[in-house]
């Protein structure tokens, strides 16, 4: 009789160890046989559980020995298996984390799975989510399309589960990283050294350039040693650069950079190249009221006074002058330190002019270096 007892004691034992289970309840499992109809779960009961095909989660890849959440759909399916929906438990377990990270303003990662009107749609444990454009990426993002496939960190920007509207943002998560990347780099960034960085715009004033968490600034008069009209002259967004650190405001967290390098700096021994009073040939690149501007090479302008511009008297320099004429201009002055030039057409023309004369007088002919002294004993007789 004691010996029937302990048996009945030991067997109530280990049904009391074993965990109760009933419909609806969301469990943790183990995959412990995978097939193509069907996934066998170790859920910590009496009988194992079974996952059918259409109770599967779409795009997961089911191995042995992963652990997934499961819902109960029947605790008996009449051959004493129990069946179980991962799809539907992922759902559940989907929007409790949602709502959890809205609340309390957490990080979760979801994968795109395509581009529709307006932004993106993703998938977070089952639960389908939106991701406007203008939510996709702190900058402007064309092609939405290439988003596809990729597994983002995201907040949650709107939460509605009455409704089942998920609402997220990367764009949230990029400028929190950059701020933090920006204040790494703002402590390390030293004036007068060389960066890489990547075009993110272009505007009329110049371009700004992304040096990996924080923008800096390119004049477009930095750009190039000679003289730029339109920044596209010279870079595209999405270009690699390397550029160099002018300055740094950290107060402002303004950066000024220079893609022209110094050492192809064209003024670099200009004054012993070109000297006062010499005659050269150039291109009028600007006309301002005053004066007109002249490039002698690139990257070397100089200015034509509008006293300096012509003999005659005129009222401004487009009466004399168009962009793009080449000029004949006298060097007046030359300040290398400053990057000036001093030019003047108006002596050039007498430069000109007296080497016109002394051509044609070289030039001109007579009878008597025709005939020589035939020509002299001619008159003589």
């Amino acid at each position: 009789m004691a010996e029937q007892n302990t048996m009945m004691d030991f067997m109530e034992e280990i049904e009391n160890s074993m965990k109760r289970i009933y419909k609806d309840d969301v469990l943790k499992g183990t995959v412990i046989r995978v097939g193509d109809e069907e996934i066998l779960v170790n859920i910590g009961y009496t009988s194992d559980g079974i996952i059918t095909k259409e109770e599967m989660a779409e795009g997961h890849e089911y191995k042995e020995g992963d652990e997934l959440s499961v819902l109960v759909l029947n605790t008996n399916d009449g051959d004493g298996n129990v069946v179980l929906s991962h799809k539907r438990a992922e759902e559940i377990v989907g929007w409790d984390e949602l709502e959890e990270a809205y609340e309390q303003n957490k990080k979760l990662h979801v994968e795109v799975t395509s581009a529709i009107k307006g932004g993106v749609s993703a998938v977070y444990r089952n639960v389908r989510c939106f991701i406007p454009g203008s939510l996709l990426s702190y900058r402007y993002v064309k092609d939405m399309g290439s988003y596809a496939g990729r597994n983002l960190e995201v907040a949650v920007e709107d939460f509605d589960r009455e409704n089942k509207r998920v609402v997220l943002s990367r764009k949230a998560v990029e400028i929190a990283e950059r701020k933090e990347k920006k204040k790494e780099i703002m402590e390390q960034l030293q004036e007068g050294e060389m960066r890489q960085g990547v075009v993110t715009k272009l505007m009329k004033f110049g371009v700004f350039v992304d040096l990996g968490g924080v923008e800096g600034l390119i004049y477009i008069d930095d750009l190039a040693w000679h003289r730029v009209s339109d920044p596209a002259e010279v870079v595209s967004e999405g270009d690699q650069v390397t550029v160099y650190v002018a300055n740094i405001d950290k107060k402002k967290e303004k950066i000024g950079l220079v893609l022209k390098k110094v050492e192809e700096d064209p003024w670099n021994g200009a004054a012993d190249f070109y000297k006062v009073d010499d005659l050269v040939e150039g291109t009028v690149v600007k006309l301002l009221n005053f004066g007109a501007f002249v490039s002698i090479e690139a990257g070397i302008e100089g200015l034509v006074h509008l006293s300096e511009i012509s003999t005659e008297r005129i009222q401004k320099p487009s009466d004399k002058l168009s962009v793009g004429d080449r000029v004949q201009v006298v060097i007046l002055g030359i300040d290398e330190k400053n990057r000036k030039l001093s030019l003047s057409m108006k002596d050039a023309e007498g430069q000109v002019s007296e080497e016109i004369d002394l051509e044609q007088k070289e030039q001109r002919t007579t009878l008597g270096d025709l005939f020589g002294d035939k020509f002299k004993e001619f008159f003589k007789d």
